[in-house]
């Protein structure tokens, strides 16, 4: 499936909810569904700066394509992580680096997360491209 297949069908899950309490727990469900990263790499390392709560992301790069893991200690954040995971993971680094997340947008979470929580998102976006430039480059 490509990232905007993923992205289309996501949008369309969001769509059938139209309160946004409805919303904030399908992500809590998307998070709590999300397998609970190997505590080996809960390290300082793979914290990402800019977000509030505490979240590890984990890259690993085989056979041309990218696979993320993740955990945070955040239910709301958790999930949007999972959704980041499942758009972008199983990607090559040219297609993580060449996607336009336009699901943020489209069900909404830009304009409401509170601004910490959406420049905790940004801060997410930015650490998986980069992983993807990083690992573009280990192929040339």
């Amino acid at each position: 499936m490509t990232i905007n297949e993923t992205q289309d069908e996501i949008i369309e899950e969001f769509a059938g909810l139209d309160d946004w309490m409805d919303k904030y727990q399908l992500l809590i469900d998307l998070g709590n569904e999300q397998e609970p990263l190997d505590e080996k790499y809960k390290t300082e390392q793979n914290l990402i700066d800019g977000c509030q709560s505490r979240v590890w992301l984990q890259a690993d790069y085989a056979d041309g394509a990218i696979t993320f893991t993740a955990e945070s200690d955040a239910l709301i954040v958790k999930g949007i992580v999972s959704l980041l995971i499942r758009v972008l993971s199983g990607h090559t680094p040219q297609e993580i680096l060449g996607a336009d997340l336009y699901f943020i947008e489209q069900i909404g979470l830009k304009e409401h997360l509170s601004p910490t929580r959406s420049n905790g998102l940004l801060a997410m976006v930015k650490q998986m491209r980069m992983y993807a430039l990083a690992f573009s480059k280990m192929q040339s």
